[in-house]
């Protein structure tokens, strides 16, 4: 079955996505064994040929392009080419409405001051956050994304920062306990 698949990405996103020589999107080609094309519209089409050995890659190529126009670096974005790491992309507008001041101030929320509360979270979860335009963006893989995923949510509610670190911390032992148990319960 041939997959094509066309996405529409911001303008000053293209260049990330082409990378310097065509370098990026080159690279996404060959990990993915699709062919992509991109117009300086913002347009991205992405195709695999039917005779393709793995289905599931040119999926793959629609999260990297997709992770790399959501602001995420080419680096960050090749993340997703491991099995267990995915993107999840929450859109502001859906979340808080069309009101630009709120998009603003929840935006300002999560990045926090200096970038720290983004940081925190990343650091925490072990996960990637991009906030870029009306979206914040996670790559990583679970339970750290669900992690993550509940800190935003609960700073897009309004819940105090404090609330959010401490939520945090709490989850980070729970990850802890749960690689615990994981490497008990194996027989090296």
């Amino acid at each position: 079955m041939l997959y094509h698949e066309t996405i529409k990405v911001p303008e000053d996103r293209v260049g990330v996505i082409v990378g310097r020589n065509g370098k990026v999107k080159r690279r996404v080609e060959e990990l993915t064994n699709v062919k992509i094309e991109v117009n300086s519209e913002g347009t991205v089409t992405i195709t695999a040929p039917e005779n393709s050995e793995d289905p599931v890659l040119a999926w793959k190529a629609r999260d990297i392009i997709r992770a790399m126009a959501r602001g995420f670096s080419p680096k960050n974005a090749f993340s997703l080419i491991d099995d267990d790491m995915l993107l999840v992309v929450i859109s502001l507008r859906e979340v808080v409405g069309a009101s630009q001041s709120q998009m603003k101030r929840v935006a300002g929320r999560i990045i926090g001051e200096n970038g720290r509360t983004r940081r925190v979270i990343e650091q925490t979860t072990e996960t990637k956050i991009s906030v870029y335009g009306k979206t914040v963006s996670i790559i990583g893989m679970n339970p750290g994304l669900d992690y993550a995923r509940r800190a935003i949510d609960m700073l897009i509610a309004g819940a105090p920062h404090s609330a959010v670190y401490s939520r945090l911390e709490k989850m980070r032992r729970d990850m802890n306990r749960q690689r615990a148990e994981l490497w008990e319960d194996t027989d090296l």
